[in-house]
């Protein structure tokens, strides 16, 4: 959106009543798609923080009850529908706590979400940041020295989640096995088996 379109979105009654209303509706709905139309429309527009951080809660919510209720049955995650916003929800989630230097947090969500995912391509991308995570490497030192900045994202689906590397992903893996496997016995008491 140029600056003017920003600008006439901003100061349109009927269009911030409509983004309101879509805001609560959504809510109520539990409809995660619709939230996070509105979310990303607030935050383009740079709206009332407040009511961007309520909305930011419902989503987390609605994920995290909706994920409790596919795993407890047993079930994966796949990259459609919901199922990919529950995922981002996750995954924006354990960003946020590695933006705040809450590394052990970030870890247990990072592998709580590798381990409830049908992904093998977002799976290794997640154990990159559980490798990267037992390390306490701060979130933007990653992203200078390991992200591929420049990489065309091929997918639509892998546009919310870190996948482009400056590194070949399996010998990473591959050379950092151990510290893999060392994270996922610490951890994988938080998947109740």
């Amino acid at each position: 959106m140029e600056s003017e379109d920003l600008f006439q979105a901003r100061t349109n009654p009927d269009f911030l009543k409509y983004l309101e209303e879509a805001r609560e509706n959504s809510i109520k709905a539990g409809d995660i798609g619709l939230m996070y139309e509105t979310l990303d429309s607030m935050l383009i527009l740079d709206l009332e923080e407040e009511k961007i951080n309520e909305l930011y809660s419902a989503i987390l919510k609605t994920a995290f009850e909706n994920v409790e209720k596919i795993v407890n049955k047993d079930e994966k995650l796949n990259l459609e529908g919901d199922n990919l916003l529950y995922i981002r929800a996750l995954y924006e989630h354990a960003i946020e706590k590695w933006s705040y230097e809450n590394f052990e947090g970030a870890k247990e969500l990072v592998f709580v979400i590798a381990n409830i995912i049908e992904d093998e391509r977002l799976e290794k991308s997640l154990n990159v940041l559980l490798i990267t995570l037992s390390s306490n490497i701060q979130l933007d030192e990653f992203y200078d020295s390991k992200v591929n900045l420049d990489a065309s994202g091929d997918d639509e689906i892998y546009g919310y989640f870190i996948t482009e590397f400056n590194f070949d992903i399996d010998e990473f893996l591959a050379s950092n096995e151990d510290t893999l496997k060392t994270e996922y016995d610490n951890l994988k008491h938080l998947l109740g088996k």
